[in-house]
């Protein structure tokens, strides 16, 4: 079904404002090239009309946290389904490609746009706290077309592609609507672009889930692990793209807390949904939040912030926590950037292993 965005201005009379064509396409890779949030808070451009082996040439190419790339193609002139096929034509060339091209591919573009950082590491780095270095890049990716609009046909292909084949392929349409000389850009997903995420393709070995998650921990001034051991809980924030995956854990799930540079923390098993951090109620503490607990983080102003930059928590009992002075790592670990993930890396079942020993888990 085809998605309709609209505006309204509020008023004693809702005024409808009017949707009106995109000037160009190129306006339009200006606008996310200027501001890539536009589509991924939790998104950094690394190339633009980067050629391919095919002699061929990718509008976009971005890349998160986890490491791994977005495609990112503009329908353009091109009709639905060849704007499909072309996304996947280039996931082929993306998936086998080394980390060293991405250097090389950053490299060109930094240069093009005159950027302060020419070096992919440290433009990681400042875009996410860890160096590039540190992300186990495997070739996983993930497709995203930019359209005004898609025909019936063309959406059936993308959702079977993500339902059944779980090729991670997602649109999103822009609209453009004018109100006295000024326009505004709307964006809707035809998929929630967290199921695109967790569906990201890779070279690597895979296995079947064993049903543990992974969890990413960012201790810091503002989520302090000591707070999530003593009053039992896991979250994450400051983005869309770190906070939806906490959407994947429900009541009962069992998950292995990691905090990135330190290692292994806790395990534990979820007890409730993800809330707003400063809007959660500790039973066990009198009901009170954890701006009226006795913290060692700085959570006061939370409330401040929109729900898309908000922090969000997932309340835990814990099976087994320790000291981040205790944090159990060693090479061979698994480890990844998302808040949250279903791994299926080869080396999760290894890690779930050797974590069940630490903490002496049956």
């Amino acid at each position: 079904m085809a998605i309709q965005q609209g505006i309204w201005k509020i008023g004693k009379h809702p005024q409808k404002l009017t949707p009106v064509p995109i000037a160009s396409e190129s306006l339009l890779e200006e606008q996310i090239t200027a501001d890539i949030s536009i589509l991924n808070t939790g998104w950094m451009i690394i190339g633009q009309q980067v050629r391919t082996a095919f002699d061929k040439y990718i509008d976009l190419l971005a890349i998160d946290a986890s490491g791994s790339v977005i495609i990112i193609e503009l329908k353009r002139n091109k009709t639905p389904r060849d704007v499909v096929a072309q996304a996947l034509d280039y996931a082929s060339w993306v998936v086998d490609i080394d980390d060293s091209k991405l250097v090389d591919i950053f490299y060109d573009y930094s240069k093009k746009h005159s950027l302060k950082e020419q070096s992919l590491d440290l433009a990681f780095k400042s875009k996410f706290s860890i160096s590039f270095d540190d992300v186990n890049y495997d070739g996983s990716h993930q497709m995203v077309i930019v359209a005004a609009e898609l025909d019936a046909s063309s959406e059936r292909i993308i959702n079977y592609l993500n339902d059944t084949a779980k090729i991670p392929i997602n649109v999103v349409f822009f609209t453009v609507f004018e109100d006295a000389g000024n326009q505004y850009l709307s964006r809707a997903w035809m998929i929630p672009p967290e199921e695109t995420q967790e569906r990201s393709i890779s070279k690597s070995s895979k296995e079947p889930w064993n049903g543990e998650f992974y969890v990413s921990f960012g201790h810091g001034e503002h989520r302090h692990w000591d707070d999530a051991k003593n009053y039992g809980f896991v979250s994450a924030g400051h983005g869309r793209w770190y906070s939806n995956t906490l959407n994947m854990l429900n009541v009962g799930d069992r998950i292995w807390v990691n905090i990135p540079k330190t290692g292994y923390v806790g395990v534990g098993k979820v007890t409730g949904d993800m809330t707003r951090a400063e809007e959660y109620q500790f039973k066990g503490h009198d009901n009170k939040t954890l701006t009226e607990l006795d913290t060692k983080g700085s959570y006061k102003d939370f409330s401040e912030l929109d729900d898309d930059n908000a922090e969000y928590l997932v309340p835990v009992e814990w099976i087994e926590s320790t000291t981040l002075n205790k944090a159990f790592s060693e090479t061979g670990l698994f480890g990844n950037q998302n808040s949250v993930c279903k791994p299926t890396a080869s080396k999760w079942g290894h890690t779930v292993e050797r974590l069940k020993t630490q903490f002496k888990i049956q």
